[in-house]
């Protein structure tokens, strides 16, 4: 059963009209790429123990324990990639989350490592300082920050309490946004969700739960959580889905708010889901950095028609923000099974359709209401007439047919960076045997950033 939330919640959400707005099309074009390949891996700091020298022992489905290294195929549904597990050391991937630096670098992250609390838990939390080499091709891991809990922050126990380092791993949190600060990084999380706020050296300092409307939201990841005890009782739990948690987190330019959005709706009281504008919404709900507190300020983002979650979020100036939304979808519409119903090994049985970065405003006026939806750039028909990619197969187009698109910012006033998540091992879009390397481009998208 659903936690309730308020019956205003459902009126608010309501607000704005209930069809979406004609929606306009924006060009984009790729000016450059730089590529991590799929198979990157580092060694766990030396101080790490010894658990987690080695990662993904436990994702089979049975989350039986697998020692011996490179022995586990990765699959995405019923195609086998050309990645095994276990590794010796950690992956460096499922970048979720970008930030671009005055200096020319990126900060990113990676996420909570093989896709589930319950098999994440040798994967340590890092996040990752980046540089780009648009001509050549190349992408430089300039530093690595693993993230820990020396000083017994976490209020539940996590993975490694009685190890001297208490390095924090993927069944403590799914770290999923990113936004570096002077004294440190802000990250957004799923599985309360919650806001963490670490320090410069990577050392948790604060972990915010989240309330919405007055209420708590939790998600059935939140370590708060217990399964009744009589099989009969009724389970008052949880509004929100798994995975539905801080996807994406914005900053205002002047750095006082924090504006974390959901992946997933809330779910109301009837387990009916928010809606804005006749569609499916998720929430954008301000914080406060000073006083480290939820303002009571939030916005409704609704998806549009074949948008199923959004992949990160990042503000263009005060009001403007630019938004990843997505489809599960993988894969090109040339190679699709012939019946979506019985997948193959050698066809993609849910090609990629619904890929796009949205343009919204959010100000003072719309505060409970709709985001305006501005106008979108299609990931699946990028530009690329002077044949700049090392990826795709289609002349003079750039696409990103991969089921998370995670990582989105602007570079400069007509230039973007995005980014895919490539859950490695297990996703493979770009072609149906292969997982997906980290492909990073950089996008000439001028109109798209100017249009109001």
């Amino acid at each position: 059963m659903i936690r309730p939330l308020l019956a205003s919640v459902a009126l608010a959400a309501l607000i704005g009209g209930s069809a979406a707005a004609e929606e306009k099309a924006f060009p984009a074009k790729l000016v450059g790429q730089a590529i991590l390949p799929a198979n990157t891996i580092v060694p766990a700091p030396a101080d790490a123990p010894a658990f987690l020298k080695t990662s993904g022992k436990f994702t089979t489905p049975d989350r039986k324990r697998t020692e011996a290294l490179g022995t586990l195929p990765g699959k995405d549904g019923v195609r086998v990639t050309d990645v095994k597990l276990p590794f010796d050391g950690q992956p460096l991937q499922g970048f979720s989350g970008i930030k671009t630096m005055a200096d020319g670098t990126f900060w990113t992250l990676s996420d909570n490592g093989f896709g589930s609390k319950a098999n994440s838990s040798d994967a340590m939390l890092f996040l990752h300082q980046m540089k780009f080499d648009w001509a050549a091709n190349k992408a430089e891991v300039v530093k690595n920050i693993f993230l820990s809990d020396p000083n017994r922050i976490a209020p539940f126990p996590i993975t490694m309490e009685g190890s001297d380092t208490r390095y924090l791993t993927g069944a403590d949190f799914d770290i999923e946004s990113i936004q570096p600060v002077a004294d440190g990084f802000w990250l957004g999380e799923e599985f309360g969700p919650y806001l963490l706020k670490f320090d410069t050296e990577g050392r948790l300092t604060d972990v915010i739960a989240t309330v919405i409307d007055g209420k708590p939201v939790k998600s059935p990841d939140n370590p708060t959580l217990t399964t009744p005890a009589n099989p009969a009782a009724k389970m008052v739990a949880f509004n929100l889905k798994r995975s539905g948690g801080y996807e994406g987190m914005a900053m205002s330019k002047d750095g006082s708010k924090l504006y974390g959005l959901l992946e997933g709706p809330l779910y109301l009281e009837d387990g009916s889901v928010e809606k804005a504008d006749g569609m499916t919404a998720l929430r954008i709900v301000e914080f406060d950095v000073a006083s480290k507190a939820w303002t009571g300020r939030s916005w409704l983002y609704p998806l549009s028609q074949g948008g199923e979650a959004i992949g990160d979020f990042n503000m263009v100036d005060a009001t403007t923000a630019l938004v990843i939304e997505r489809d599960n979808g993988a894969g090109s519409a040339d190679k699709a099974c012939a019946d979506p119903a019985k997948p193959q090994p050698t066809c993609f049985n849910a090609p990629a359709k619904h890929k796009r970065v949205y343009k919204v405003e959010m100000t003072d006026g719309n505060v409970g209401k709709a985001v305006r939806k501005i106008g979108y750039i299609d990931l699946m028909k990028i530009e690329d007439p002077d044949e700049k990619k090392k990826a795709g197969n289609v002349e003079g187009v750039y696409d990103m047919p991969f089921v998370t698109i995670e990582n989105v910012d602007v570079v400069d006033a007509t230039h973007i960076i995005i980014g895919n998540d490539n859950n490695l091992p297990f996703s493979a879009g770009r072609a149906v045997d292969k997982a997906d390397d980290n492909e990073f481009s950089l996008l000439e998208v001028g109109e798209f950033l100017a249009a109001k």
